[in-house]
């Protein structure tokens, strides 16, 4: 066991440690007064509800992130990368498979362990508070989809960045980057068209009133709006979204069945008017560049202990490999992996205050901010997040804040 071998482990702990610490801030914040501009949004019964929910929430995160843990510790302190790590090799000399066969192994094992907790958010937490339209039968069918794609797409570009690596090794992390590449702004491209269709009924939004003013506003955006569908998200919970997706002639804007049944039109044009603010302030590509960038930076530190016997040797293997070398690598990796994911949710609520801000700008501020609302008092959202937590955590600035700006 070397040093690198207690810093996993150290990394592995603090991890969850500092889960643990946003999570009991969040907890104590919950408990604050609700902020003064979004006072009547919840009755004192409906309140009681939405803190009920959020404390179950709370619980089953808590168990899923300690039991995670308490696996992973195990498995180092047990070893078990090199148990199957010699396990693989007594099958195929092939790296291609052995990877696979690695990978593979570890998915099934953590799909095994978060099935129950999944199972129990779906079927019981989620219905006990009347959000769950999810059937056993469309439950089983998302997830034999959900794996065959992962089999599909995961397996497909691992074994094709592992067939790099064995004929250009040492430039193997920029053209695994490449292809890594061409693959997301493929699926970016198509994802409406090939990846939602498996698991929703996508149908144009028809015409009517709705149609006709989102299509006014967009026209009085400068905003080229050819596709408007409705999705059925009904089929599986009560929560209700809105998103933009796709880019050039596949851009699309998607309507959640949920969300034309909760507001009005005026709140659902300001929902859209914000996801056009997405588009006009390039915000889709921004990020797509960008996580090209952090890739590519990824890939290459990869590269640089790819080989390392070290690396095996923390894991409990004699000799490196590449799929060994990527496991532990992924441990080592994860603390800039959370600070890089800082860094880019204060990018994203940037993005989100930009995108408030062009809804307001072309009048729908108010619109937006009533619709916000609704959303969230139908989700049970919590209204008092701690500050610590929504700054390294939240994607979008608080209902507050949002509400706050938009309603100036």
């Amino acid at each position: 066991m070397n040093i690198l071998y207690w810093l996993i482990i150290g990394i592995v702990i603090a991890e969850f440690a500092y889960d643990l610490l946003l999570n009991i801030l969040n907890i104590k914040a919950s408990k604050n007064p609700i902020p003064a501009v979004l006072n009547g949004l919840y009755d004192d019964e409906k309140y009681k509800t939405q803190q009920a929910y959020f404390r179950d929430n709370k619980k089953i995160s808590f168990i899923s992130s300690t039991l995670g843990t308490i696996i992973t510790l195990g498995f180092f302190a047990f070893g078990g990368f090199a148990w199957l790590d010699d396990y693989v090799r007594t099958i195929s000399d092939n790296e291609i498979i052995k990877t696979l066969l690695f990978f593979g192994a570890i998915g099934f094992i953590s799909w095994l362990i978060s099935l129950p907790i999944d199972i129990y958010d779906t079927f019981v937490i989620e219905e006990r508070y009347g959000f769950n339209k999810t059937t056993p039968k469309t439950y089983i069918l998302d997830t034999l989809k959900g794996g065959l794609l992962t089999i599909l797409f995961g397996g497909g570009i691992l074994s094709l960045v592992v067939w790099i690596y064995s004929i250009i090794p040492e430039w193997f992390w920029l053209i695994a980057w490449a292809t890594i590449s061409i693959v997301t702004i493929f699926i970016q491209y198509f994802y409406s068209t090939l990846i939602v269709p498996l698991f929703n009924k996508q149908t144009p939004l028809e015409a009517g009133e709705l149609r006709d003013a989102i299509e006014a506003f967009a026209h009085k955006a400068g905003f080229k709006l050819n596709n408007i569908s409705v999705i059925d998200g009904s089929k599986r919970t009560t929560h209700s979204n809105a998103y933009f997706t796709g880019f050039g002639s596949k851009k699309r804007v998607v309507l959640y069945d949920t969300l034309i049944e909760q507001l009005n039109t005026d709140e659902i044009v300001g929902v859209l008017a914000h996801e056009i603010g997405h588009y006009k302030h390039h915000h889709i590509i921004k990020g797509l560049i960008t996580g090209l960038i952090t890739s590519l930076i990824t890939l290459y530190l990869f590269s640089l202990i790819i080989n390392n016997p070290t690396i095996a040797q923390a894991a409990g293997c004699d000799s490196p490999s590449f799929y060994v070398n990527l496991s532990v690598f992924s441990f080592i990796y994860s603390p800039l992996n959370i600070v890089l994911g800082i860094i880019g949710n204060i990018a994203s609520r940037r993005n989100e205050r930009q995108a408030d801000a062009f809804a307001k700008k072309y009048g729908m501020g108010k619109a937006q901010s009533s619709a916000l609302k609704k959303i969230s008092a139908q989700s049970l959202s919590n209204l008092t997040p701690h500050p610590f937590v929504v700054f390294t955590e939240y994607s979008h600035p608080t209902l507050a804040q949002r509400v706050t700006v938009l309603e100036e």
